[in-house]
């Protein structure tokens, strides 16, 4: 059985990060996010596609740079072709109107738990120790060089193979990463910012989902 939630989300892009200070004077690092306004342009509904949806763009595009299906996409929801496409699955989708505008300060407000999703930084190929934690070997006591291997990875006779998914050196990063419970500090409505407290995936000018936090009330 699935639960049916009202979830409010915008494409951003991430700018960098800066500081602030709250009503108390502490300074307080935050992520600034620049989010133009996001339009409409899909509503899905249960009776014509299963579920309950929106489908919202952002990122402005030259109308040449689109294909005839695109373009007809986008002419049908009567909004200029849009860069970034995404849907938001969320039981009040009948309540957005195709073409809607959707704004920074009208949903999200300050104070509010919300979750980032973006692409993480991409670090090439990586050991085990960077990539997933491990401790090495000692480097005293006539260890031979082997204090960032990663040691045994427990295939003998039995099992005679290795085990799927065993953690071990490999291309790391560059991946969806949810970033879960961040704190929106301010929203800057005149120039489209969101202001978070706390970490989010990705470099400078990467693209970010901001949805309103899936745990919790």
């Amino acid at each position: 059985m699935s639960v049916a939630r009202n979830v409010k989300g915008l494409l951003g892009t991430k700018l960098g990060m800066t500081q602030v200070w709250d009503e108390n004077g502490k300074v307080v690092p935050v992520t600034v996010i620049e989010v133009a306004p996001n339009v409409v342009t899909q509503i899905r509904t249960p009776e014509v596609d299963g579920y309950s949806a929106v489908q919202i763009a952002a990122g402005q595009i030259d109308p040449r740079k689109v294909n005839k299906p695109s373009a007809g996409h986008f002419e049908k929801a009567g909004v200029t072709p849009r860069r970034h496409l995404t849907e938001v699955r969320t039981a009040d989708a009948a309540e957005y109107a195709l073409g809607q505008e959707l704004t920074v300060d009208a949903t999200f407000e300050a104070g509010q738990k919300i979750d980032v999703v973006g692409t993480s930084k991409g670090k090439g190929f990586a050991g085990t120790m960077k990539r997933h934690n491990f401790k090495g070997v000692s480097a005293s006591h006539g260890a031979h060089r082997n204090h960032r291997k990663p040691g045994s990875i427990g295939g003998a006779a039995t099992p005679g193979r290795v085990f799927k998914g065993q953690r071990m050196a490999g291309r790391m990063g560059g991946e969806r990463v949810t970033v879960q419970n961040l704190t929106v500090q301010a929203i800057d409505a005149e120039k489209g910012l969101i202001l978070v407290k706390g970490a989010v995936p990705g470099g400078r000018g990467r693209l970010v989902f901001v949805r309103n936090a899936v745990k919790g009330a």
